[in-house]
């Protein structure tokens, strides 16, 4: 019987209860706290998350360092030479190089590892898009579904995967280049909330530009409503930079028109909040096209 592992990406956020009962292999990366290095794991406490928007409003800068092909090879030769195959989903190809590098490493090794085989998967998703396709990708392998045809399934989900998501601070944006110094600067000084997305090609865009907090969730849930399939398996992941108040009312909000819903939440992991700041939150889920 073909043996694989689901292997995921430090740009996603997973329920670290369900990463550990379904032995979820999770490719750590480095990132910067100011002069500090640390490493996110996927297991992280929230108290290291906190820490870590903490950080970003003192004013401390934070930054992440992308894995190396090399980086790749070592963490995938660890699985492989236990006799598994590995089934990688990675962040998105329109937000980072991950995905190339992943690719290189696999390739790399096909011919030292015969036998097994690292198939990679552009999620064309970040944070908890690929907590999604997680989800799925282990709902498929205890169905029995081979490693081919179940990273062809996470392929065609990853089309139809929708992130919505909020900032609450502009420079963020700003300093990604995403918007311009004058923009943030006014839009900062009127409340403005931009309301964003990862689109079908997995780069981030603006859909809209909102007063407010409030009206930037509000749109969020509406975005929400128009996409959602009640009828689907998937979970739903609401995902935040340190900010309860907001994951309650939107929690809230879609349980009271879809109690069954699934809905798993996780604070934010820092290789995405790094470039998007406290107070940013997103829902992520599989829905219409």
């Amino acid at each position: 019987m073909e043996k694989y592992l689901i292997c995921m990406d430090a740009g996603g956020n997973i329920d670290k209860k369900f990463l550990k009962e379904n032995s979820v292999c999770f490719v750590p990366m480095e990132y910067n706290i100011g002069d500090e290095l640390r490493i996110c794991s996927g297991i992280d406490p929230d108290s290291d998350m906190k820490k870590f928007y903490a950080a970003q409003k003192e004013g401390k800068v934070t930054k992440t360092t992308q894995v190396t092909p090399f980086g790749y090879e070592n963490y995938f030769k660890g699985i492989l030479k236990n006799g598994y195959s590995v089934l990688y989903i990675s962040l998105s190809s329109g937000l980072s190089n991950t995905y190339q590098s992943s690719l290189l490493a696999s390739r790399n090794l096909e011919e030292e590892y015969p036998n097994q085989k690292v198939d990679c998967v552009d999620s064309l998703a970040a944070t908890g898009g690929i907590g999604v396709l997680v989800h799925r990708a282990i709902r498929n392998l205890k169905k029995g579904m081979s490693l081919k045809d179940n990273a062809n399934d996470l392929r065609k989900a990853a089309s139809t995967i929708h992130h919505y998501f909020m900032v609450e601070d502009l420079m963020y944006l700003k300093r990604g280049g995403r918007i311009s110094a004058s923009t943030a600067i006014i839009g900062q000084a009127f409340n403005i909330k931009p309301v964003l997305e990862i689109n079908k090609e997995g780069k981030l865009i603006t859909l809209a530009k909102k007063h407010g907090t409030k009206g930037a969730l509000l749109d969020i849930f509406e975005r929400f409503e128009k996409t959602y399939d009640p009828k689907s398996n998937d979970v739903i992941y609401i995902c935040d930079a340190d900010c309860q108040d907001k994951v309650d009312f939107v929690k809230n909000k879609i349980l009271e028109k879809y109690p069954q819903a699934q809905i798993y939440t996780d604070m934010l992991c820092p290789v995405i909040g790094s470039h998007t700041g406290p107070g940013m939150i997103a829902v992520c889920y599989i829905g219409s096209k």
